[in-house]
């Protein structure tokens, strides 16, 4: 299985699913989905990096956790986010991984939906034969 999202319709917000070879690769999709709403992942230099972290009691806390943490660097650094990897997950328990990208530039970078926070409203998470996959609803 080769790890990808997209999106789809909640009414008033936007939903992301996301899937990979392993759970790693599912949150990490997944939180390139939702970044990649506020900025479009494909005009961002990976240049610099920022650690993420989270916990949560449940996979699916983790996962909100996670996604929050995410948002946390993209709107208080003002980092766009190019790629993103997840070197450790201990579900549940901990999710540690790094965002690839530079700071924000209004002169280059396309913006798109301010993303506020994720939400627990038809989240799930899924393990596969093949991988795993992941869901989740982002207020905007």
């Amino acid at each position: 299985m080769t790890a990808g999202h997209e999106y789809f319709d909640v009414e008033a917000d936007v939903g992301v699913r996301a899937w990979g070879p392993t759970l790693a690769d599912a949150f990490a999709q997944a939180a390139l989905g939702v970044l990649a709403l506020a900025v479009a992942p494909d005009g961002v230099r990976p240049v610099e990096t920022r650690e993420v972290r989270a916990q949560g009691d449940s996979v699916e806390e983790l996962l909100v956790a996670w996604i929050n943490e995410c948002l946390y660097v993209h709107e208080i650094e003002g980092f766009a986010t190019s790629s993103v990897e997840v070197t450790t997950l201990r579900a549940p328990g901990l999710v540690h991984g790094l965002l690839h990208g530079e700071v924000i530039d209004a002169g280059r970078h396309r913006t798109g939906t301010v993303v506020k926070a994720a939400t627990y409203h038809r989240l799930a998470v899924e393990h596969r034969p093949d991988g795993a996959s992941v869901q989740i609803v982002v207020d905007v």
